[in-house]
C-alpha cells in the first residue's frame, strides 16, 4: 500500500468520524510557515480526558464509511454520494503503532460505517485491538465503538481488549429513531450495552475471589445521541440519559447537536444548527444529575419542558424554588450547599471543612475563595448582611445576569465549527 493511498484514506476516515462527539474534540489545520517547527491537520488526532482531568490524544478513525444504513442524519448514509475508503485491520494497527512510537498519540478511538452486517463489522473492530494488546504489545488507550447487533461473543471479546466500549443509541426516542432510520432497531442497541453491563459486573465479582482475572472494559461503557434532528425536547433528552445511567451503569452520555448537512424533510432546514447552548446546558443538567444528587425530574419536567438558555440548570431551579432558600452555610448539610447556585463541589467541601473551626462570615467565604456573585443571593453567613432582601426571581435573574459573562453567550444562536 502506497503512502499516498494511506494518507488519502486517513484523511477520508478521520474526516468521517469527527461527527463522533464521545472522544471529544478535534485537530485543527496549521500550515508550517517560515520553517517553523511541525506543522498540524484535521485528521485523526484529537483530545480526550482521563477520570483525573488528564488530556489524552487518541487517534481517531473509522475502520471504513461505508455502510448497509440509511440513516437520514448520517454522513456515511450508504445514498450519501461521498468517498468511501476502508482500512484492513493491519493498517489501522500499523498507523497506531508508528503515531504511539513518535508520541503523536496515546491511544486510539477506532469507530465503523457498517460492511455486511454487524458481526462481519465487529469481527474486525476486535482484530485491531486483539492485535494491538497481543502482537504489538500494545499498552495505551483503546476505546471502542460497539456495532449495534453484535454478538455477546464478540462484545465479550471486545471488552477483554478495549478499555472502554460504547454504543451510540443516536436518537433520544424510540420514534425518532424510526422517523430517521427505519431499517434501524432500537433493541439491537440496547443487546450488546447489556452484554457489557453484564460482563462489567462479573468481572468486578470475580476480581474480589481471584486478583488474576483480566480486565474488561476498565473505563467502562458510554453513549452518545443526536440531539435536534428529530424534535425531542430537553425533558425526553434526559430523561433518557437518565434512564440509561440507571439501568446500563454508563460512564457518561454525551449529547451531539444535529449539524443539517443535508435535504430531506423529515430533518430540520441547513442553516438552523443546534445552539451550542443547549449542548451546554445539557452536560450541566448531566453533570447535576451524576454529582450534585439531583433528580432529573427536579429540573425537567412535564412544566418545563426545556432548558433556559439564558440562565444555568441549578440557578433556573433555585430561581422555581426560592422558599428553599436562604440557606445558611454553617448549618447546612452538603446537599442543600451543593444547590446554592454558584457553588460547585469543591466550595461545598471548602465550606464544610472550615466551618469545623469557625462559623463563616462573608469575609470568611472570600478568603477560602467562594464566588459570591451568585450564591450570595442564596445563602446566609456569620453577618448581619443579608443579601436577597426578599427579592423576586426575576429581580435576582436581572442583577446575575447584569454581572455575568459567559464564553457560550457569542455562540448562542449558532453551533460552533470544530472542523473549520
Amino acid at each position: 500500500m502506497s503512502f499516498e493511498r494511506t494518507q488519502e484514506k486517513l484523511k477520508i476516515l478521520a474526516d468521517a468520524a469527527k461527527y463522533d462527539v464521545s472522544c471529544s474534540s478535534s485537530g485543527s489545520s496549521r500550515t508550517n510557515k517560515n520553517k517553523g517547527l511541525g506543522d498540524s491537520s484535521g485528521m485523526g488526532i484529537c483530545h480526550s480526558y482521563t477520570e483525573d482531568g488528564r488530556c489524552v490524544s487518541l487517534l481517531k478513525i473509522l475502520l471504513t464509511n461505508h455502510c448497509i444504513f440509511d440513516c437520514a442524519y448520517c454522513v456515511t448514509r450508504k445514498s450519501n454520494d461521498i468517498k468511501r475508503a476502508a482500512f484492513k485491520v493491519q493498517e489501522v494497527v500499523d498507523l497506531t503503532i508508528n503515531f504511539y512510537r513518535r508520541n503523536y498519540i496515546e491511544g486510539l478511538f477506532l469507530s465503523s460505517g457498517i460492511f455486511k452486517n454487524a458481526d462481519y463489522t465487529m469481527e474486525r473492530l476486535v482484530s485491531v485491538a486483539k492485535k494491538l494488546r497481543l502482537e504489538e504489545n500494545f499498552n495505551g488507550y483503546i476505546h471502542l465503538k460497539s456495532i449495534p447487533g453484535a454478538s455477546d461473543e464478540l462484545m465479550r471479546e471486545a471488552g477483554l481488549y478495549a478499555d472502554r466500549l460504547s454504543v451510540n443509541i443516536e436518537i433520544p426516542t424510540e420514534a425518532g429513531l424510526k422517523k430517521l432510520a427505519p431499517d434501524k432497531n432500537r433493541a439491537d442497541f440496547i443487546k450488546p450495552m447489556l452484554k457489557v453491563k453484564n460482563e462489567i459486573v462479573q468481572y468486578k465479582a470475580e476480581k474480589k475471589i481471584i486478583k488474576s482475572t483480566p480486565k474488561y472494559a476498565p473505563a467502562g461503557q458510554s453513549t452518545q445521541m443526536i440531539i435536534g434532528a428529530s424534535g425531542e425536547n430537553d425533558f425526553q433528552i434526559m430523561q433518557t440519559s437518565n434512564y440509561f445511567y440507571k439501568s446500563y451503569n454508563l460512564k457518561r452520555v454525551y449529547y451531539s447537536g444535529y449539524v443539517p448537512i443535508s435535504y430531506d424533510e423529515r430533518l430540520p432546514q441547513i442553516g438552523s444548527a443546534v445552539p451550542m447552548m443547549r449542548e451546554n446546558r445539557l452536560y450541566q443538567t448531566d453533570w447535576l444529575m451524576r454529582f450534585y444528587g439531583f433528580d432529573v425530574s427536579e429540573i425537567l419536567n412535564l412544566q418545563h419542558q426545556n432548558l433556559d438558555l439564558d440562565i444555568d440548570p441549578k440557578l433556573s431551579w433555585a430561581l422555581r424554588n426560592l422558599h428553599e432558600f436562604p440557606v445558611d452555610v454553617n448549618t447546612a448539610d452538603k446537599r442543600m450547599l451543593a444547590r446554592i447556585p454558584g457553588l460547585g463541589m469543591k466550595s461545598v467541601y471548602k465550606i464544610l471543612n472550615a466551618r469545623r473551626f469557625k462559623r463563616l462570615n462573608w469575609e470568611h467565604l472570600k478568603k477560602i475563595g467562594i464566588a459570591l456573585n451568585r450564591a450570595q443571593y442564596f445563602m446566609v453567613c456569620d453577618s448581619n448582611q443579608f443579601e436577597r432582601r426578599d427579592l423576586s426571581a426575576e429581580k435576582i435573574k436581572g442583577l446575575i445576569l447584569q454581572n455575568s459573562t459567559s464564553k457560550y453567550t457569542k455562540t448562542l444562536s449558532n453551533q460552533l465549527s470544530l472542523f473549520g
